[in-house]
């Protein structure tokens, strides 16, 4: 594999390591988080790929509640005692309270038993085969509300008699991460020649080179799926695809759904589009 000899922007590094733009400013404001290079003439921020590992354990622990100037702590802390007694006291803490954190809690026994209890998630690179889509494209609140827009587009779907043949999946046109206003397209299989009318459209995704990770249990572990397809593209120096079209970004594929399964048994597959080595 080719070796990734060039820092990357801002943007890029916040898609790969699921942390905003705004967000990776203020780490580096307060020191946890700094660039490897930042241009004294534009300003710009550059990052090496080494760092996407601390950003999966900044964001991780930011999300189980810990403020920023404990993160940089703990950062310095990996591997000893202080970071498991950290993560057990949090957890404690977290479960006292009974705060209206499912999610949190979740994640910081994850992190502690290193998902022992988890079916592990899978990661190949295979070529996604060409699919003819009926697609939806619109902004949400956040990402746990890509409902609403699979709300809108299958009744639209229906009044057509048109059903999907075979998995559906979302989008993400984004070029960061974003926690706020997302820009997805939600999209089911169809058979080619489809006719829709709008706001549906009808897109032919070509044939795609992806790293693929496969995510067995609840969405709250795409962003696990993330870290490890980060990682491996670091290890392995795997250029990611750059280009602005639908076949060029991320993607998830829904292979099973709430409606089919139990949250347990969902399986869902996240899709990173691979450039050509150079």
């Amino acid at each position: 594999m080719a070796e990734i000899t060039t820092l990357m922007t801002i943007g890029r590094f916040s898609s790969l390591s699921r942390l905003s733009v705004r967000m990776l400013r203020h780490y580096d404001a307060q020191g946890v988080l700094v660039p490897a290079d930042i241009d004294p003439s534009s300003g710009y921020r550059r990052y090496a790929p080494h760092q996407l590992a601390d950003a999966a354990d900044i964001r991780n622990l930011r999300d189980v509640g810990f403020g920023v100037s404990a993160i940089g702590i703990l950062l310095a802390a990996r591997g000893t005692p202080a970071w498991t007694q950290a993560l057990c006291v949090q957890r404690e803490s977290l479960v006292a309270e009974q705060r209206a954190a499912t999610g949190r809690v979740s994640l910081i026994t994850r992190l502690l038993d290193h998902g022992a209890h988890l079916m592990p998630i899978t990661l190949n690179r295979t070529t996604v085969p060409a699919m003819t889509v009926a697609t939806l494209r619109g902004t949400v609140a956040s990402y746990s509300d890509e409902g609403r827009l699979w709300g809108q587009l299958m009744p639209l779907l229906a009044a057509r008699s048109i059903t999907p043949i075979g998995p559906c999946g979302v989008i993400e046109h984004d070029d960061e991460y974003t926690e706020h206003d997302v820009d997805l397209s939600i999209f089911v299989p169809v058979v080619p020649g489809t006719s829709v009318e709008p706001p549906v459209d009808v897109l032919e995704l070509p044939a795609r080179d992806c790293l693929v990770a496969r995510v067995v249990g609840p969405y709250d572990r795409i962003s696990e799926a993330h870290d490890l397809i980060a990682a491996h593209l670091t290890t392995e120096g795997i250029a990611v695809r750059d280009d602005v079209s639908p076949a060029g970004r991320a993607f998830n594929l829904y292979v099973t759904t709430p409606d089919q399964v139990d949250e347990a048994d969902l399986v869902t597959e996240v899709c990173v589009p691979l450039g050509r080595a150079g």
